[in-house]
């Protein structure tokens, strides 16, 4: 898992500095909002299995790759109101995917483990300065714990999502 973690975060300081290295790299902040499934079946009756979240988003941009860091709040995810937050490396440009990896914060705690994302998406030019992301994140995480039930699930979610980024 260390390992893991390292191996991310070199990727992510090496991203950076290929991104500020270019001429042309561009800062871009924005925000937007995703429509999340969960992909396990959960037999609870007070459980929502999808809902929306709203993200804000922060990205570090070359032509070709890049650095994303996400902060994401998801009203009543499975139960309880849920913040996350997920940094990743971008590969590619108009189609791009991505790789990262987050932490949940839910309920005053931490959770115990992080979780891994891979993102597909297309980023579209709307104005000069601004940009449309268009995108799928499939989160996958070993289990939760949900309040008030001794089950852990699988917390394995699809994200159906669009940003938009003012690049400066």
């Amino acid at each position: 898992m260390r390992r893991l973690i390292a191996l991310a975060v070199s990727t992510m300081v090496w991203a950076a500095g290929a991104a500020a290295a270019q001429d042309r790299a561009e800062l871009r902040l924005g925000g937007g909002v995703n429509y999340w499934v969960a992909l396990e079946d959960i037999d609870l009756d007070e459980i929502e299995e999808d809902g929306f979240s709203y993200v804000l988003s922060l990205q570090l941009r070359n032509p070709m790759a890049g650095l994303g860091v996400d902060a994401e709040m998801m009203p009543e995810r499975y139960g309880d109101d849920a913040y996350s937050g997920l940094a990743y490396v971008i590969l590619g440009r108009g189609i791009y995917a991505a790789a990262g990896i987050g932490i949940n914060y839910v309920d005053g705690e931490f959770a115990e483990e992080p979780f891994y994302a891979l993102r597909a998406g297309v980023d579209l030019e709307i104005l000069s300065s601004l940009r449309l992301d268009i995108y799928a994140t499939y989160r996958f995480q070993d289990t939760a714990d949900l309040k008030g039930d001794d089950t852990d699930i699988d917390t394995d979610t699809v994200f159906l999502g669009a940003a938009l980024r003012l690049a400066f």
